[in-house]
């Protein structure tokens, strides 16, 4: 039979070693058909499980021609933590076990047979967990350890070089092992260069390698069948050259001209790196071996001969081993998730180079198209007109855009918005995330579009008068990050790295998160002032919403102080700095944190210019549910006097990302009495009118999570914590959620308009019980806000600030106060916002003149729009099956047209009125059950 050569593998960076340091194979080549026993040395590797004395298990799967990449493993045996008889290795000597896989590769995972296998992967772990956590044993650098296998057949593996193309020292040989099961014979070749041929299946040789250049190592392999082939490279790296880099430069990727750009990479104690890319086909090249300033502290290459405007993948080579992208790029590449990312969200986005190189790399382009800025200078809102939006692109529009939420700015303008504090959106690890797993601080993520279409969305937020305000996340990254990577141990930061703390400063594992930024330090701080600044420069961002600030100190915090909430200063002394960095940058820069920490602290914060997160979930919640007994539904911490600070730093809020929706808990906890059920959700949405008018009128500002104006009633848990949820965009249609927007608009427009929402000079009694009151007191208007919190009626002495008429905001309707200790009647669940000043009544409808239910009518309802130019509807909701006559009087009672007279189901309806025929004036809609009418007011314009 004629022999066919075939070229298994011609030239490739990705090492595909037989076995490493820390497992051994038997047979030496792995076939695909055939069983194989692993040898597991727990000492080896990152000694995760050196002197366990318990039974070990494999975590296992395989990389196969449809995984698309190291982390897609296919096939996996076990759950994490899951122990079965089939992984379970056996001891046959301290810290050496084996494990049998048997009777096939194949067989034992089971893989199709048409499917190809290209290698098994594991991580062994102990039994149980240890102090919490599962030992692991891992490759040194923490990664999964992989072992090549081969289809039966004639094919060559190399065993040595590990690493592959090799990088030499000067004057270091070089070592070759190959291994081709059923060879007969073995030929190595240099440079096409005959070396030498054997017998067998395997082949050594050591080269003594002169001078710079780039060597090619082959070996063909052949028996009487076939020849098959596999070659790679080795280069002896240059001595590397001291020099200062030019002016100018700052760390990360400096575009000089079309042509010319200059790659600066920090990397203290690191020996050596090279530049590979897709500017010199990904392989290491003398041309691109960076040169060192003279402090050893970072790394430098001019590149020249570039394509103007092309994009070009890139990554750093550091010390012959480590492959890691560009901390500083503003666009990366990433082999596991790109290919999700539709061509609708980022169009025309470049290909990861596929068989090249492995892990994430980064991208960079002369000759960019630069953003042309509509807005140069923004100026955002003071302080206590503050009404911030809080979203996350991916679960807000269906499209998950940049693009997208422009489309929704105008809705967030009529609400009244002057804010919008995005949840991080800077490349973090996956796709479908929160974002609190950051990986490149510079770089927009691109699952949610191109950063022109961030620049664009901030551009246009500050055309309607919104501010846009970063939420960034700096007290940790997770292993992705370049900077964790570059200096790590395999399960923690290494010691010498420059930015991380080695272990957590938590003694509560709750409050442990990815990796812990070494805030002390003064590589820390230059990072965080340059990302800082980055975002405010380049994307002209407001300002910043800081996550999880408790974390920014190495103060240990002992289980006494588990979430690190008692007084630190060394904390506080920290975060001024940060701070006071970021006003020199911009002295109108919207500082928040999400501190959450004892008030002495946050006192001090607050003082200091920092606005500071208030979580008001719990007690608004509880209010909203109508349980009232002890302190639930304590609204006072919504007020920074009650916290005793000097002035309104405090966002308050009664949802944000990490708590649960209220609408959600009134459909499902809500509390009830009689007929009226906050469970149901017309009630509910009613109920979340009542807390939003003792949430708006609070001096200060404040912050609504994205559907809260619409009464978003999906639970946090809801497909998992940090799984998408529904876009709910559909609930503007309906009429009850509508009602609730432009009710929230209307309080929120007041706020804004009128001063008294700014003075400091207001009372809340609010702690217990379920009437509540505001008093609110300022220089040209007083306001006070009454609400019912329980399930009956109720009275309340508000404590007018003097008599006379009062004007009640919602409704129009005046009050006449000869008694400031008057006493007022509320149904369950109303409210009323009176003001000594006649304020023009929004045209929202009134809620305050719906149906009583201190009868039982069984009916409540309302008209909308109102006032109105045109036919209206009656919104009606029905607790039981009715005969009903609808008609329409003037305010006078008498009657001016019939309009239905029929019997209605019990449920919800929306009942046209015909006004086109009425003269404008104010009208009453009667609804005559034959036992008693009720009355709702409307205006014709």
């Amino acid at each position: 039979m004629m022999k066919k050569l075939l070229t298994i593998l011609t030239v490739t960076l990705l090492s595909s070693t037989l076995y490493t340091q820390v497992v051994v194979t038997n047979p030496v080549v792995p076939v695909t058909d055939q069983p194989v026993t692993i040898t597991f040395y727990a000492a080896e590797g990152n000694g995760g499980l050196a002197g366990y004395t318990g039974d070990v298990y494999a975590h296992t799967g395989v990389i196969t021609e449809n995984s698309t990449g190291p982390a897609n493993w296919e096939y996996v045996k076990t759950d994490w933590g899951e122990n079965t008889p089939e992984t379970m290795l056996t001891r046959i000597a301290n810290d050496v076990y084996t494990l049998s896989i048997a009777p096939d590769i194949r067989a034992y995972y089971g893989v199709q047979q048409n499917e190809a296998i290209l290698q098994l992967a594991f991580v062994f772990r102990s039994q149980e967990p240890v102090g919490g956590e599962y030992l692991a044993g891992r490759e040194a650098d923490g990664g999964d350890i992989f072992v090549a296998v081969v289809e039966s057949g004639l094919n060559i593996l190399f065993v040595q070089p590990e690493i592959r193309p090799a990088l030499l020292d000067p004057g270091e040989n070089l070592f070759v092992e190959a291994f081709a099961n059923e060879a007969e014979t073995m030929s190595l070749y240099e440079d096409d260069v005959f070396i030498k041929t054997v017998s067998g299946t395997s082949l050594t040789h050591t080269f003594t390698p002169a001078g710079n250049e780039v060597h090619w190592v082959k070996v063909i392999a052949e028996n009487s069948d076939m020849s098959v082939a596999d070659s790679f490279f080795y280069l002896v790296r240059p001595l590397v050259t001291q020099e200062e880099r030019p002016s100018g430069i700052r760390d990360g990727i400096n575009y000089i001209d079309n042509q010319t750009l200059v790659l600066s990479l920090l990397a203290p104690g690191k020996e050596y790196v090279y530049v590979i890319g897709d500017f010199n086909n990904w392989h290491p090249n003398n041309d691109y071996f960076m040169k060192m300033t003279p402090n050893g502290e970072r790394f430098w290459l001019e590149i020249n001969n570039l394509d103007p405007g092309r994009e070009y993948i890139f990554q750093y080579l550091i010390d012959g081993e480590l492959r890691l992208g560009d901390p500083y790029a503003d666009k990366v590449s990433d082999p596991w998730n790109d290919h999700f990312i539709s061509e609708e969200t980022y169009p025309g986005l470049i290909a990861y180079p596929e068989g090249k190189t492995s892990g994430i790399a980064t991208v960079l382009q002369t000759a960019q198209e630069e953003y042309q800025w509509e807005v140069e200078n923004f100026i955002p809102a003071k302080t206590t007109d503050l009404v911030i939006y809080e979203c996350l692109v991916r679960d807000f529009t269906e499209k998950h855009s940049y693009a997208a939420i422009i489309d929704t700015l105008d809705y967030l303008q009529r609400l009244g918005v002057n804010a919008l504090e995005l949840m991080p959106v800077n490349e973090f690890e996956g796709n479908l995330s929160w974002g609190y797993n950051p990986s490149f601080y510079f770089a927009p993520d691109k699952y949610y579009g191109p950063k022109n279409e961030l620049k664009r969305l901030v551009d246009e937020c500050h055309k309607r008068g919104i501010a846009v305000i970063l939420d960034i996340v700096l007290n940790h990254s997770y292993d992705q990050s370049p900077l964790v990577q570059m200096y790590f141990d395999g399960n923690n930061p290494a010691p010498q790295n420059p930015w991380y703390n080695p272990n957590h400063n938590f003694a509560n594992p709750d409050a442990w998160w990815g990796n812990d930024f070494d805030h002390e330090s003064l590589y820390t701080q230059n990072f965080v002032d340059s990302v800082n600044t980055y975002w405010m420069s380049e994307y002209k961002m407001d300002g910043f919403r800081f996550d999880f600030t408790k974390g920014f100190s190495n103060t240990y915090h002992t289980d006494d102080d588990p979430w690190g909430s008692n007084y630190d200063a060394a904390r506080v002394a920290i975060l001024k700095r940060m701070v006071d960095a970021i006003y020199d940058q911009n002295d109108d820069a919207i500082v928040i944190f999400e501190h959450l920490a004892e008030n002495s602290e946050e006192k001090v914060l607050a003082n200091y210019g920092i606005l500071l997160w208030g979580n008001m979930n719990y007690h608004y919640a509880e209010a909203a549910m109508g349980y009232n007994t002890g302190d639930k539904s304590n609204l006072s911490g919504i007020s920074y006097k009650a916290r005793q600070w000097a002035y309104p730093h405090l966002v308050g809020y009664m949802e944000s990302h990490d708590e649960e929706r209220i609408m959600y808990k009134n459909v499902t906890y809500g509390n009830s009495q009689g007929y009226y059920n906050i469970q149901d959700t017309s009630v509910a949405l009613d109920r979340i009118r009542l807390v939003s008018a003792f949430f708006y009128t609070v001096p200060g500002p404040k912050m609504i999570w994205q559907f809260g104006e619409l009464g978003y009633d999906y639970s946090i848990d809801y497909n998992g914590r940090l799984g998408e949820k529904p876009v709910r965009w559909d609930y503007y249609n309906d009429w009850r959620r509508n009602y609730n927007y432009h009710f929230i608009s209307s309080l929120i427009s007041m706020r804004k308009n009128y001063d008294v929402f700014e003075t400091g000079n207001f009372e809340m009694d609010v702690n217990n019980g379920e009437m509540k009151t505001i008093r609110l007191f300022g220089d040209t208007m007083q306001v006070i806000v009454v609400g019912n919190f329980g399930v009956g009626e109720g009275n309340i002495r508000p404590v007018f600030g003097h008599t006379g008429v009062w004007h009640e905001y919602f409704s129009g309707d005046t009050l006449q106060v000869s008694d400031v200790e008057m006493q007022l009647t509320l149904r369950r669940g109303a409210y009323r916002l009176y003001t000594d000043k006649h304020l023009v009544t929004p045209d929202i409808g009134t809620s305050v003149n719906d149906p009583s239910d201190d009868r039982n009518t069984g009916l409540r309802g309302f008209i909308y729009p109102n006032p109105t130019n045109k036919d209206a509807t009656l919104a009606l909701h029905l607790n039981e099956s009715q005969y009903l006559r609808i008609s329409v009087s003037g305010i006078s009672g008498i009657e001016i047209e019939k309009q239905q007279e029929q019997y209605y189901s019990k449920g919800l309806h929306n009942i046209s009125l015909n006004t086109a025929s009425l003269d404008p004036g104010i009208y009453l809609c009667l609804i005559d059950t034959g036992k008693f009418t009720e009355a709702i007011k409307f205006i014709k314009e």
